[in-house]
């Protein structure tokens, strides 16, 4: 699929943006899932809070109406009031257990009940045999059966009470550990992301680098490989027009060179002179053949070196040099070469140059061919045995 630099850049906007989106749902998922179920705890929580409050409260007007009923003559309305409380408490006692699930508080909560409806039996009995002494005991075994039970509940309802505090912490740290889960993975998604989506839209232009570099160090046999039809395609396949230009015009320079050079060569042979060129480094660049023989040197020995790398004699180095200092023309300076000969070294088994005959005396002048700048110079010298005019 060939996108377009400009419809890349937006991609990894809209995937990164994406990214966030997705990090900030699930975020807001776990915050949102907590938050429902710390509520549905704390609901039931308040609510069987409220529903315990309201069952303390009837065993504790029943506890008071049972003591009133054993110390004092009971009357009609004692009883009657007791049967109020005792279906109140039923039916708190109902919607009490509706709100358990564990079976041993069910089994307290039903225990209860069975006391509550016994004592409805024996205070309506009671009031039908006219409150006897027997039915008035049996109030009061009953209501310390339901203190009882009662206070078995309360101790059921510590015990849940600190089992819901570890629910709702185990809750919270099980949301703190999805989002913390999320959080990394975001983190590792995002680092993998700026990582591969700036890699992808930086490749081309380092291919182009890489090419420019190439074509700087002088290497024209160079091409950018880019195969996507956008706008770095685009200039990918004009640089490397660019770079095929480049390449069949230095092949035009470097035969118009090497042309001038069999010119200037024929030309500098042709001549019974002795010539040497040299660069503003200070590089020999080109002697003809009559100071090759004149040195006993052949040119993979000088060119391209510096004068004191190949032994030169020592008053042609001096009038480059002050040419070179002076960038200005040298007329009939005194030249002096010594006969030298290379021979074989039998002590060090080496090359080395040696004096015969009498040296060579003549006259040089040194012809600068100016360039644009100083270091593109280049230092012609032309050796003869008689004095220019």
């Amino acid at each position: 699929m060939n996108l377009s630099l400009k419809a890349r850049v937006a991609a990894s906007f809209i995937i990164a943006n994406m990214v966030v989106l997705i990090m900030g749902g699930t975020v807001f998922f776990f915050l949102d899932s907590l938050n429902s179920q710390i509520s549905t705890i704390t609901d039931n929580t308040n609510k069987i809070s409220l529903l315990s409050d309201e069952v303390r409260m009837s065993t504790v007007s029943i506890l008071k109406l049972q003591k009133k009923i054993l110390t004092t003559r009971s009357n009609e309305e004692d009883l009657r009031r007791l049967q109020v409380l005792c279906e109140g408490f039923s039916t708190q006692l109902q919607r009490l257990d509706s709100y358990y699930s564990e079976v041993e508080a069910k089994k307290i909560i039903s225990k209860m009940l069975g006391y509550v409806e016994s004592l409805q039996t024996i205070v309506g009995k009671s009031a039908l045999f006219y409150r006897d002494d027997a039915g008035l005991s049996t109030i009061s075994e009953l209501t310390d059966k339901i203190l009882e039970s009662f206070s078995d509940f309360q101790d059921i309802q510590y015990y849940q009470n600190e089992q819901r505090d570890k629910q709702v912490k185990a809750i919270i740290g099980e949301t703190r550990r999805n989002m913390l889960i999320t959080l990394i993975i975001t983190f590792l998604g995002t680092i993998l992301l700026s990582l591969v989506i700036p890699g992808k839209i930086a490749m081309p232009f380092k291919k182009i680098r890489d090419a420019v570099r190439e074509l700087r160090e002088g290497n024209f046999d160079v091409s950018i490989y880019y195969n996507q039809n956008d706008e770095i395609g685009e200039l990918a396949r004009e640089i490397n027009k660019m770079i095929v230009s480049i390449k069949k015009f230095e092949e035009l320079r470097a035969d118009r060179i090497s042309v001038e050079h069999r010119k200037f060569d024929l030309l500098a042979n042709m001549v019974k002179k002795n010539i040497v060129v040299s660069n503003a480094r200070g590089e020999l660049v080109y002697m003809n053949n009559s100071m090759y023989g004149l040195l006993d040197m052949q040119s993979d020995d000088v060119i391209n070196k510096e004068f004191g790398d190949v032994n030169f004699p020592d008053s042609i180095v001096e009038t480059f040099d002050v040419a070179i200092k002076r960038r200005s023309k040298i007329e009939n300076a005194e030249i002096t070469v010594p006969r030298r000969k290379k021979v074989l070294d039998a002590e060090t088994n080496e090359y080395v140059y040696k004096d015969q005959g009498e040296p060579y005396h003549g006259f040089a002048n040194v012809i600068p061919i100016r360039a644009k700048e100083s270091q593109s110079d280049y230092y012609m010298m032309i050796i003869s045995q008689e004095v220019f005019a």
